[in-house]
């Protein structure tokens, strides 16, 4: 009886599923010839309702995170599953934000004109339906969801059923959003149920109706949909996100963007989790910037030249060079020179974000041209790969692989192109 139980729930996800990607085409299918004043109107009407119901959203979060406490899921999990009444407003300016920035769709990339006569566009149209699994961040639904809208995509969000709550309290500030602007509510639509089922069937495309998937999430939710899909996957399974500091560093400046890259927020996929400090100015610039690191709270794991010049450090093993650490520990390590630093960071890296503190502008060169990730500073902190603060208004994720997207997927992201031909009768001979 439990097996056939257990088939018979099976079947009612899979069709509720197949349901929510049918809908979800036909809504994509009106988003693309909408106007981009309704897209907009919608997304203020979005940021207005979720400002309205800010206290409903908290309590729902609220709840999220005493269940999440009580099953003692990690500390670095909790933290970024949080919202308070800054996030939310962050959440609600990052919708309008994203109606600010120029309409996508329609715009041209590219024209020109053939010796025959020909004149070609080459013009940005929607992907069409954008599938996006999350875990712990219950903001994503308000940046996915708005981000998708403004480039004209529908689309279907699945919550980790840790953040379902507050996920559907913002979904339906989303849905009152495209209701007053005349928008189909199937729009933007939050899986209702936990199951693991219904990401099993979003993984499979929904009989054609989902275009691409976004997972945002750890290591195995993604790592499992990079496997497992059947169609395209903007992802990346890691942050771990590298500074180097050159022999032309400037101690304060490096102390400064270290501090910050590693310490604002320890659990985003741009924090530091790997400095390399080249041997030229270990002498000088390992203590006072473990020091600044320890005294903010980090935990250093250093080879044997860090650990003997800042007492208190652990020695690193084999691990924790390419360890997303999403907490306050930090891998620590010299290495000869730039060569040397970008050897590291190809074996150990994920193709994220990496930086280089220097005054040295021909080695920021070198550097920012060897280095393969999808991110690459000059004196600057990692914390700022991030969509937003690339002027994208928001992003639905960090994407590390070299196909379509790469770096924060923003609205232009989102889209594809077609190409638009211009004639006066030619024929072609």
């Amino acid at each position: 009886m439990d097996a056939i139980k257990l088939r018979e729930e099976t079947a009612d996800v899979t069709a509720l599923m197949m349901s929510m990607g049918k809908a979800a085409r036909t809504a994509a299918h009106t988003l693309a010839i909408s106007p981009a004043s309704t897209r907009n109107a919608a997304l203020h009407a979005m940021a207005a309702a979720i400002r309205a119901n800010a206290g409903e959203i908290i309590k729902a979060n609220a709840a999220d995170i005493a269940a999440a406490k009580q099953r003692q899921l990690a500390g670095s999990f909790i933290e970024r599953m949080t919202l308070n009444e800054e996030r939310i407003e962050a959440m609600a300016a990052g919708i309008e934000a994203i109606a600010a920035l120029d309409d996508p769709v329609g715009s041209v990339i590219a024209s020109w004109e053939r010796p025959n006569g020909l004149k070609i566009e080459r013009v940005r149209t929607p992907l069409g339906v954008i599938g996006i699994i999350f875990e712990s961040r219950p903001n994503v639904t308000a940046d996915a969801g708005a981000l998708c809208l403004k480039a004209g995509n529908a689309a279907i969000l699945r919550s980790g059923s840790d953040a379902l709550g507050a996920a559907t309290a913002i979904h339906a500030c989303l849905q009152k959003g495209l209701e007053e602007a005349g928008l189909p509510r199937e729009a933007i639509q939050l899986v209702p149920v936990a199951d693991r089922d219904a990401v099993g069937a979003m993984l499979t495309g929904l009989g054609g109706n989902i275009d691409v998937i976004v997972p945002r999430g750890g290591k195995g939710l993604v790592g499992r949909i990079e496997a497992e899909a059947r169609v395209p996957v903007f992802a990346h399974l890691e942050g771990i996100c590298h500074i180097y500091v050159h022999a032309r560093a400037d101690l304060g400046m490096a102390v400064d963007v270290i501090v910050n890259a590693k310490m604002r927020r320890t659990s985003i996929c741009g924090a530091a989790e790997c400095l390399l400090i080249d041997k030229a100015v270990a002498n000088t610039h390992i203590a006072p910037i473990a020091e600044a690191l320890i005294a903010a709270g980090c935990e250093i794991h250093g080879d044997e030249t860090v650990c003997a010049a800042v007492p208190g450090a652990i020695p690193a093993t084999d691990e924790d060079w390419g360890k997303e650490h999403l907490g306050p520990v930090i891998s620590m390590r010299v290495v000869d020179d730039l060569d040397a630093a970008a050897g590291h960071i190809a074996r150990y890296g994920s193709a994220h974000t990496e930086a280089i503190i220097t005054d040295d502008q021909a080695a920021a060169d070198t550097f920012m041209h060897i280095v393969d990730s999808a991110i690459v500073m000059h004196n600057a902190s990692t914390q700022f790969a991030d969509g937003g603060e690339f002027g994208m208004g928001a992003e639905i994720g960090i994407a590390t692989g070299r196909m379509h997207a790469r770096g924060p997927v923003g609205v232009e992201q989102l889209t594809s192109f077609k190409y638009r031909v211009h004639g006066t009768g030619q024929t072609r001979p």
